[in-house]
This record gives structure tokens, C-alpha cells and sequence, in this order.
């Protein structure tokens, strides 16, 4: 009991010396609030208590940060205190650790208590913060206007299970430091306004895809040959559907065997080049076989001023430079929600008249809300009075998808619009800046601009390819 009394009386003598000073007073009051707000929130989500990404951020970047600030003031105003005291004519007092006497003790026990509980809410903090800075949440909302296009693209893409790290990061600490750094920047960027609209795709900052991609994905593995099918609607009055069937090459395969699409990442091959700063443009092109001379394939036999110094090693993303973000163009997104029904095909012209309304220009998703119900519904009160009268809520259904699928894929807050953000799966500008027939060597081989090096075309927009017949007996 002897022992607690002289604790406290330990703690009490610390208490007010540390107060004595307003700078120190401030230090104390917020290092013992932040740490008693930290750990009651740590104590709620040991007991299961769900709590959302924002309180996350709150209690384990923000209150461990005004806890480190609180710490730091104390010693600062201990300090001038001290200062003052001499200014006074008071005797400059140094501590004596004399640990025969039962006081010192005391203290000394305080403060390696103290010590232990700051180590742990800092310990704790920078591992809690850490997992809040990685998780999907903080990246996609945090940061409302500017993230939001890419977390909605996220959400609907094939990675929308895979964290944001684990393909912007990856692993290890070099490059987990280079994002916090370049992090930092963003923070500011956004808390100034000074962030540019559109957000630049940053394809000179990504990590090679060998560090991600090629973590769960395996590019030299054999896949052969793939069927694919493309539904596309006519723009009249019945959206006709026609097929369009390819047999994709992909290929792959070991070291010197490969061939298909996947032959560009063959190990046995090097492929470098030199483009613009976009990548949508392609100057030079320079092949090197296994240990063989180098091939090099220019355009127009010439480096124009406009290529970027030095040169890239094409990788995945060259080709898949989307992978998760990925906007698409207003046909193929009303032919996606034709082909699922999302979108009613029975209402007369609903392709053309819904791809006029979605192209439109709007201020706000509220805006285009507001604008397409009001394109359908003066289309059809001019031209079907009876079907707008029976099936009005068709026709709000099909505004309800359209408004959809225009606020998925455009976002006028941030400039972006219908193609702002190109996609190199397709010809153009994907495949044709390479096989374009216009690169070419010394000896005026060109490299080919043949689709049937990736594909065999099965059925070429037809309402009842034979090939499905085939199939589907």
C-alpha cells in the first residue's frame, strides 16, 4: 500500500511540475486524451465492434499523431520552465538517480511504466495505421471527387477483390516507402486543390509487372487457343443483335517455344521500344532473340523529337494497360446491358435514342440523371404517345440504366469523358502501333499488320453465324 501511495505521490509531483508551464500543460492535456480516446477505440474493435474506415483513419493516424505532439510539448515546456527559473536567479538543479532512496524509485518506476504504455500505443498505431493506409477503403473514399472514378472502375473490374496495394505497391519496403513519400504529395495536392483533372495515368511511375502482376498471374504458362463472342446491336428500330465470333490466339508457352498474343512475353525475347509520353504512339521498336543481334523496326526510318528519351522493356501492361480501371466506350456499354437484359431492347430505338442521351454533355451525375429522363421521355412522348402513357416505368427503368451506365464511366467533376482514358486491348491504339505495316528495318521488313496473327475471325456481325449452329446443335 506504502508502495502505490509513493506512486501516486510520484505521479501527482509530475503532474504539476509538468504544468507549471502552459506549453507543458497543452502537451500533458492532449497526449491524455488522445490516449484515452485511442484506447478506448482500440478496446471497442477488440470486443467486435465494427468501425468504419473514417474512425480508422481518426484513431489511428490522427489521435497517435496529436499523441506524439502532446509527448514532445511536454519536454519543451519542462525546458522553459527551467530557463525561467534561471532568468529568475534561481539555482540551475540537476537530478540525482539515487535509487537507495525509496522516492526516486518511485519515479523511476512511473516512468518506465509510462515508457512501456507509449511504446505500445505507438507500436500499435504505426501497425493499425499502416493497415488503414493499405486498405481499399482509404484509397477509394477517402478522398471523395478525386478518387472516385477509379474506385468505381475498381469495383466492377476483375480485381475488385484484390486490395490496391497489391498491385500499385507490391511487396517489399523500397517500394512501400516510395508510395508513402509520393503519398504525401497527393495528401497535399488534394488539400490544396493543386491536382490536375483528369488524374494523368502515371505509366512512368508504375512498377514493373514482373513485381505484380506476374504474382498471381503467368504469362508463359500455355493457354492455346480462346473463343470469344460479341454482341452487337444495330441502331434502329428493333436493336437488331448480331454475333461476332473470334478465336483468340493467346497462346504462351516455355522459353523459345512460344507463340499466340502471349509471345511478346516470352523469356527467350526481349522487346524494347520508344514512344511518346502517353505510350499511344510508338517510334522505335528493337527485338533481340535470346543472345542474338538486335532487330530494330523504325518509323518512318526516323526518331521523331517527340519521343521520350530512352527506352521501355514492353511488359504486361503494355498491352493490358487497364486491367482494373478500365473505362469503356458508350457502344459497348449499351451493348453490354442490351446483351443482359439490364437495359429493355423491346422499346423502339432505345440504343440510338439512349446513346444520344448519354453522350451528352452534363455538369454533375445529377445533372445527366435529370437530362436522360428527360431525352426518353420527349423522344417517346413525340414519337410513341401510346407506349409512354401505358409503359412509363419501362421507359424510367431504361433512363434508371442509362443514367447508370453514363455514372460509371464519366465523371464531370474531374474532366472525364467518353475515351479520356484509352484501352490498348483493342486495334486502335492498342495493337496498330506496332503492326502497322509502317515500322520497318534496314532491310525494309515491316512487321505485319495481319489480324489473323491473334485471331481467326468465325462470324462477322451475322444474326445467325453458322459456327453457333455448330456449337449448340
Amino acid at each position: 500500500m506504502k508502495f502505490i501511495l509513493k506512486v501516486l505521490s510520484a505521479v501527482r509531483d509530475f503532474v504539476w511540475r509538468a504544468t507549471t508551464n502552459p506549453v507543458s500543460t497543452i502537451g500533458v492535456a492532449l497526449a491524455t486524451l488522445a490516449s484515452i480516446s485511442f484506447l478506448a477505440i482500440v478496446a471497442f474493435e477488440l470486443a467486435g465492434v465494427p468501425i468504419g474506415h473514417y474512425v480508422g483513419i481518426v484513431s489511428y493516424l490522427i489521435l497517435p499523431a496529436i499523441f506524439l505532439l502532446g509527448l514532445a510539448l511536454i519536454p519543451i515546456g519542462l525546458r522553459l520552465q527551467r530557463m525561467q527559473e534561471q532568468k529568475t536567479g534561481q539555482p540551475r538543479r540537476f537530478a540525482v538517480l539515487d535509487f537507495n532512496n525509496p522516492r526516486v524509485r518511485s519515479v523511476a518506476l512511473l516512468v518506465l511504466v509510462l515508457t512501456v504504455v507509449n511504446l505500445m500505443i505507438v507500436s500499435t498505431a504505426t501497425f493499425k495505421g499502416v493497415e488503414v493506409m493499405d486498405s481499399t477503403q482509404f484509397c477509394g473514399d477517402t478522398c471523395h471527387t478525386v478518387m472516385a472514378p477509379e474506385f468505381t472502375t475498381y469495383q466492377r473490374s476483375p480485381h475488385s477483390r484484390v486490395k490496391c496495394t497489391e498491385c500499385h505497391i507490391g511487396s517489399g519496403a523500397n517500394w512501400f516507402v516510395k508510395s508513402k513519400l509520393s503519398g504525401s504529395w497527393q495528401l497535399v495536392s488534394v488539400a490544396l486543390n493543386l491536382y490536375p483533372r483528369p488524374i494523368p495515368t502515371p505509366v512512368e511511375n508504375l512498377r514493373p509487372a514482373r513485381d505484380t502482376c506476374e504474382q498471381c498471374h503467368w504469362p508463359t504458362k500455355f493457354i492455346g487457343e480462346r473463343l470469344r463472342f460479341f454482341n452487337r446491336f444495330a441502331e434502329d428500330e428493333k436493336q437488331t443483335e448480331k454475333k461476332t465470333i473470334l478465336l483468340m490466339k493467346t497462346g504462351g508457352g516455355e522459353t523459345g517455344r512460344a507463340h499466340g498474343i502471349h509471345w511478346h512475353v516470352d523469356p527467350d525475347l526481349t522487346i524494347r521500344y520508344r514512344s511518346d509520353k502517353s505510350r499511344q504512339k510508338i517510334f522505335d521498336i528493337e527485338l533481340t532473340r535470346g543472345n542474338g543481334k538486335p532487330e530494330m523496326y523504325k518509323l518512318d526510318g526516323a526518331t521523331p523529337d517527340g519521343a521520350e528519351p530512352g527506352w521501355r522493356v514492353m511488359d504486361c501492361v503494355d498491352c493490358h494497360n487497364r486491367p482494373t480501371h478500365v473505362y469503356q466506350m458508350p457502344k459497348d456499354e449499351l451493348d453490354a446491358v442490351l446483351t443482359s437484359g439490364e437495359l429493355d431492347k423491346s422499346l423502339p430505338f432505345i440504343k440510338r435514342e439512349g446513346l444520344k442521351a448519354i453522350q451528352q454533355t452534363y455538369s454533375s451525375h445529377a445533372d445527366a440523371k435529370e437530362g436522360i429522363r428527360k431525352a426518353l421521355a420527349e423522344f417517346y412522348r413525340t414519337n410513341s404517345p401510346d407506349l409512354l402513357e401505358k409503359h412509363a416505368d419501362r421507359i424510367d427503368r431504361a433512363a434508371d440504366t442509362l443514367t447508370r451506365v453514363y455514372a460509371r464511366n464519366v465523371f464531370p467533376e474531374m474532366r472525364i469523358t467518353w475515351g479520356t482514358y484509352p484501352n490498348f486491348l483493342k486495334h486502335e491504339p492498342g495493337c496498330f502501333r506496332c503492326h502497322d505495316s509502317e515500322h520497318k528495318n534496314e532491310q525494309g521488313k515491316k512487321i505485319s499488320k495481319s489480324c489473323s496473327l491473334c485471331h481467326e475471325v468465325l462470324a462477322a456481325e451475322e444474326e445467325t453465324p453458322e459456327i453457333l449452329e455448330l456449337l449448340h446443335p
